[in-house]
């Protein structure tokens, strides 16, 4: 026990003069501070940095357990394959919504056009309809007027100064009346294919009339039935005949005595009497003004 020290360490013996072994400095205890000699400045707290987010920009992403060491991870970059793959998705989208516009109004225009077309078929129908109606009446127009010709000549009695004028042969002639010897009036009535019934309304396309009467005898009876309130028969001067030199007076409206008939009068002076040319319906206007370019008479 001799050569043991204090605390059981062999070989270890005490200083002589001290009260612990010789040559062994004094334990520290295990883990303490340091002993301090002397005052020790004093270190200024530095701020603590922020701590950075998960994920935040900038900074690479870390992952690991508590306890365990961060591994930093790097930003997954797109593959070539994936970013072709997108591209091709976004123009099947692009070129899909184009064909489904170009449908729409293809459609559109489709039926727009079926409408127009038929629209159009059914005015050129009724054009092409219009045009054989017409045609066809111009036609029978022209065959009709080729029938007037040549022209008939009546010629009235000569002792009432032998009233001539040209008139359509397709008209028909009945003479109601013959005077004889200057006596009396004659009369006379023209209308195409037959004359029918002679009455003060019937339509006739001419009538001839020689009064024996003078020429202001018979213009005061006109100028009478133009006085009237409820007349609407009109005079102009004019002139006819195959030479235009007979003057005569011309008449148009409602024929005096009748209801209906509203035609055209001719009057002027053969000798000491009245010839009266009269149409009963302005649809032989032409033919009339024709015939009145051919009368003649003799003085």
């Amino acid at each position: 026990m001799d050569n043991m020290n204090v605390n059981g360490m062999p070989g270890m013996n005490r200083a002589p003069g001290m009260g612990g072994t010789a040559g062994i400095p004094p334990v520290q205890p295990m883990g303490g501070p340091r002993p301090m000699s002397g005052p020790q400045p004093v270190q200024p707290i530095q701020p603590a940095a922020p701590a950075q987010p998960m994920g935040a920009p900038g900074m690479p992403a870390v992952s690991g357990m508590p306890g365990q060491p961060m591994v930093q991870k790097s930003p997954v970059a797109m593959k070539p394959k994936d970013i072709a793959g997108l591209i091709k998705t976004i123009v099947i989208i692009v070129v899909s919504l184009i064909a489904v516009t170009f449908i729409g109004l293809f459609i559109w225009m489709s039926m727009n056009y079926q409408e127009a077309q038929t629209d159009l078929d059914t005015k050129v129908a009724v054009a092409v309809a219009e045009a054989k109606d017409e045609q066809a009446m111009e036609l029978e127009q022209d065959f009709l007027e080729r029938e007037k010709y040549p022209y008939k000549t009546f010629s009235g009695p000569i002792d009432y100064g032998q009233l001539t004028f040209e008139y359509p042969k397709t008209w028909s002639v009945y003479v109601a009346a013959a005077a004889a010897n200057s006596d009396g009036d004659f009369n006379a009535y023209f209308n195409p294919i037959q004359v029918d019934a002679v009455s003060k309304e019937t339509v006739n396309a001419l009538r001839v009339t020689i009064r024996d009467k003078s020429i202001d005898e018979v213009s005061k009876e006109y100028q009478k039935a133009m006085d009237k309130k409820d007349s609407n028969l009109t005079m102009v001067s004019t002139t006819i005949g195959k030479d235009g030199n007979i003057t005569a007076n011309r008449y148009t409206g409602t024929i005096p005595d009748t209801k209906d008939l509203s035609g055209i009068i001719v009057t002027f002076k053969i000798r000491d009497k009245t010839a009266i040319l009269q149409t009963d319906s302005v649809l032989f206007q032409e033919d009339f003004d024709k015939l009145l370019g051919t009368v003649t008479f003799n003085e």
